[in-house]
């Protein structure tokens, strides 16, 4: 089952560095803001739309959740604003790693304190040297991209 996951959730960064592209391209056009609002109120309807053949039938029950919990759904949003406006900026590999960067940071401290009810895992040696690892590559990755924006402008 792991594996499935971890399969699935490489589908999903796929689909999501897409996304990422193409909103950046289409922000250009439309805005970043308007194309998040399209972008989430296009995704609602689907969800909608699959919620009524295959959801569970406890949509109500968001009205009993803890309210720090409904944060989320401002987070995600939040989130893909800040993605659709660095895209055309930074580019999107940038963009992604920085992203990476940011959950890597934040989820190693989540799983080193046990925050949010989740697994406490403690950072050790091998993980920091992970997101020194990943911050190296973004260094190198957003170095690139602005040698690459100074070659093609001259």
């Amino acid at each position: 089952m792991g594996m499935i996951m971890i399969l699935l959730n490489l589908i999903g960064g796929i689909f999501l560095s897409a996304q990422s592209s193409i909103n950046g391209t289409f922000s250009r056009k439309a805005g970043a803001i308007e194309t998040t609002l399209l972008t989430l109120i296009t995704g609602s309807m689907f969800l909608g739309v699959v919620i009524i053949f295959f959801g569970s039938g406890k949509i109500l029950n968001i009205f009993d959740a803890p309210k720090w919990q409904l944060s989320a759904a401002f987070l995600g949003m939040l989130y893909m604003l800040l993605i659709i406006a660095a895209v055309p900026k930074i580019g999107v590999i940038a963009t992604n790693i920085a992203a990476i960067a940011g959950q890597l940071i934040i989820s190693l401290i989540i799983d080193h304190f046990g925050w949010f009810n989740s697994m406490v895992i403690p950072l050790d040696l091998n993980r920091a040297i992970a997101l020194v690892f990943i911050l190296v590559a973004l260094y190198f990755i957003y170095k690139g991209n602005k040698r690459s924006n100074e070659e093609n402008s001259a």
